[in-house]
């Protein structure tokens, strides 16, 4: 005789699938969350005007990356984000960043809804899939500084003998350093690649999420306790986020979220379902005891 099993309840599966995820979320060791204070300044640094990164007298967020060479610097802080590009000795490494913005401004920016979906600059992204599209807002703002950075970046390669590059930024500033590091991958194929983003919101759709993924760069976008940013644009609008995600608890503890918009409520997606159940103070830190900001 056959034996007929019933399938499992919806929410009998749900609860499965939930242990799963779970499952495969870890806890981020003390050395590795240390191994990214370095970056984490540089991100901060990204907020100091040109002038100041350019000589390497920013204060405490200069004086943390002590051995940094400062090679080209732009931007204004209003219609153009500050940037840098240097070399990190002991990273061995280009160090390009980008200045983030103020919370209540971008989240203004997120939501207003004048933004839409548009397919990356065949120029600028050589080669890539008319598919693949991302935020028309920050698709600009990393236009309107990538040929000075491709430059310096590439020249600052020359002059030190590296072959590696870290890309980082919080807030806008981690979607334009996104964006960054997919660009020089295009045009320095041969460059190994680290994107470290704080903040990071939403910059393009599932294609999009899905080439990030499939890149042979390293992905790492990090968010902090209940900030809002990181769930904008939202899932409904088409936004998706590429994997990578760290997750900071309320207790301080760092976990490594596995796939796309991880839905456990020890992730960013699951602990801040809507953005009224966020806290806009938590975009700025602590990120491991550095708040951003110059």
């Amino acid at each position: 005789s056959c034996i007929v099993s019933a399938a499992p309840a919806p929410a009998a599966l749900e609860a499965a699938v939930d242990v799963l995820r779970r499952a495969s979320i870890t806890t981020v060791s003390a050395a590795t969350i240390d191994s990214f204070t370095p970056i984490t300044h540089y991100a901060s640094t990204g907020y100091c005007a040109a002038s100041v990164t350019l000589t390497w007298t920013c204060g405490a967020n200069c004086e943390a990356n002590p051995g940094f060479k400062p090679t080209a610097a732009g931007g204004d802080g209003d219609d153009v984000q500050f940037w840098f590009v240097g070399y990190d000795p002991a990273l061995d490494s280009v160090i390009v960043s980008h200045q983030g913005t103020d919370p209540s401004d971008f989240l203004s920016l997120l939501t207003d809804g004048d933004f839409f979906l548009e397919k990356l600059s065949a120029t600028l992204f050589p080669g890539i899939s008319s598919s693949i599209e991302t935020h028309n807002g920050f698709a600009a703002a990393q236009a309107e500084t990538s040929s000075a950075v491709l430059q310096a970046v590439q020249s600052t390669m020359a002059t030190f003998g590296t072959n590696n590059i870290v890309t980082t930024g919080h807030s806008l500033g981690a979607a334009i350093s996104l964006l960054d590091a997919i660009f020089l991958s295009l045009h320095i194929p041969s460059a190994t690649i680290k994107f470290v983003g704080y903040g990071l919101p939403r910059v393009g759709n599932q294609a999009f999420a899905d080439y990030v993924d499939a890149q042979p760069f390293s992905v790492t976008h990090i968010n902090n306790k209940e900030d809002i940013v990181p769930i904008l644009p939202g899932l409904f609008l088409g936004f998706h986020h590429p994997s990578g995600e760290m997750h900071i608890q309320d207790s301080g503890a760092w976990l490594a979220c596995p796939g796309q918009d991880n839905p456990s409520d020890q992730c960013i997606v699951g602990d801040v379902p809507n953005i009224f159940e966020g806290d806009e103070s938590d975009h700025d830190g602590p990120y491991n005891g550095i708040v951003m900001g110059c």
